[in-house]
């Protein structure tokens, strides 16, 4: 695995300016990584302040597709619930245009209920959520691949689209590749198989990676399509260290136990943290999403791209 198939992944509503952002996405540019993610959530989790407050994961999109220029830009995941599909399809295809094509769009259900109630955005229930999900990637992939001069209309279990130009086009056609993740046994691996680009486990054991894969895989093969057609990825969060001393104090400055990271991220010295993401490399995984939540420690990049990744 090379540093092309590595995506640095943050978590700005714990805490982040867009500057903040910005510095990581550069340094993960300038050091040759394959992408910058971030999560789309308007609610901090734990007891961190998340000052000074959530962004807009679009909007944050919209800014490095242009202080940025080489690097693959995408959310891990938005969420369903916080956009009309209209709207969204609208917006990812303007960011994908602004990047010169860059852009990646994560799409889930939602699940984090407090962040809807904080910021008054309906929560329906896990069903539902996956109805308005499916209507969405319907909608997007639609209102994306047709052709100019023709219209899209779509009628589903949520919402309708009647007679739509389908515009703006982004510059990726049929469109940006879409992401879908989770471990669900029955709706994720078909969505995935219907719509999705690259498929998603996150925060799961090398065994959950490969279980979750299958489903896909067998989810595919009903409707007809290549399982080989999508990408397998996973993200684990990062902690690495020269040194056992170093390892830990990374470990302390986000909050986790240096066994328990050790034991459920990619962590502990380098030579650790590089076998981590090599038993997923050996299990299918074709990307690899670290999650950095240390934004200001952009030495933990230098380390990782330097030392980490040339032995994974």
């Amino acid at each position: 695995m090379n540093l092309a198939d590595i995506a640095i992944f943050t978590e700005p509503q714990q805490g982040a300016s867009y500057d903040d952002l910005l510095a990581v996405a550069r340094r993960a540019e300038d050091l040759g990584f394959g992408a910058f993610f971030r999560s789309d959530h308007y609610l901090k989790m734990g007891s961190v302040s998340g000052l000074p407050g959530p962004s807009d994961a679009l909007v944050s999109l919209a800014a490095l597709a242009r202080d940025t220029s080489r690097i693959r830009l995408g959310t891990l995941v938005c969420s369903a619930t916080f956009r009309h599909a209209g709207v969204l399809a609208i917006t990812a295809a303007q960011v994908d245009q602004m990047s010169g094509g860059r852009l990646e769009l994560g799409l889930g259900a939602g699940w984090y209920q407090q962040e809807h109630d904080a910021y008054a955005i309906p929560f329906a229930p896990l069903g539902r959520r996956f109805d308005v999900l499916e209507d969405h990637l319907a909608v997007i992939t639609g209102l994306w691949s047709t052709p100019i001069g023709e219209t899209f209309s779509y009628e589903g279990k949520t919402l309708s689209v009647k007679d739509s130009p389908g515009l703006p086009k982004p510059v990726q056609q049929p469109g940006p590749p879409i992401i879908i993740g989770g471990r669900g046994p029955k709706r994720t691996p078909r969505l995935a198989a219907q719509y999705a680009s690259e498929f998603n486990v996150p925060f799961g054991s090398v065994q959950a990676f490969e279980e979750a894969s299958a489903g896909v895989r067998k989810a595919c093969e009903t409707i007809g399509r290549d399982p080989a057609s999508l990408r397998y990825t996973a993200a684990l969060v990062v902690a690495a260290g020269r040194n056992e001393a170093e390892f830990v104090r990374r470990a302390t400055a986000i909050g986790r136990e240096p066994d328990e990271l050790r034991a459920n991220g990619a962590a502990g010295t380098v030579a650790e943290t590089a076998a981590t993401i090599r038993r997923f490399r050996d299990a299918g995984v074709q990307r690899m999403y670290l999650q950095v939540l240390d934004l200001s420690d952009l030495e933990h990049l230098n380390l990782i791209a330097r030392e980490v990744v040339p032995n994974c």
